[in-house]
């Protein structure tokens, strides 16, 4: 049960971390892909990417959640946990990702 206990807190807190990456990249605030490739912030694309990386993070611990029965969703608003279900990354998830979040606070 311990172990069991660990993997659990230990994956929520994964979770928790990709979905403030994912968050801070949605609001075009630093994040440490900004650290990794200084470069890129000088190309107009750069934006696009680190969202896809920061998207693609956050799609592999719900992945990993899922295979190990941790639950996930409560982590999210309903409309953010459709998004994630369906894995694309539209512009629908870019613009309205905060629309109904309970918190209604982005990420500081």
């Amino acid at each position: 049960m311990g172990k069991e206990h660990l993997t659990s807190d230990f994956m929520m807190t994964k979770l928790s971390e990709a979905k403030v990456h994912f968050e801070r990249a949605l609001d075009c605030k630093h994040t440490e892909f900004d650290d990794l490739y200084p470069y890129m912030i000088e190309h107009p694309q750069f934006f696009w990417y680190k969202r896809y990386v920061a998207w693609s993070e956050l799609l592999t611990i719900v992945k990993l959640c899922n295979e190990l029965d941790i639950e996930w969703k409560s982590a999210f608003s309903q409309q953010q946990a459709d998004y994630i279900e369906r894995r694309v990354m539209s512009s629908k998830v870019l613009d309205e990702w905060f629309e109904k979040n309970d918190s209604k606070e982005h990420v500081g």
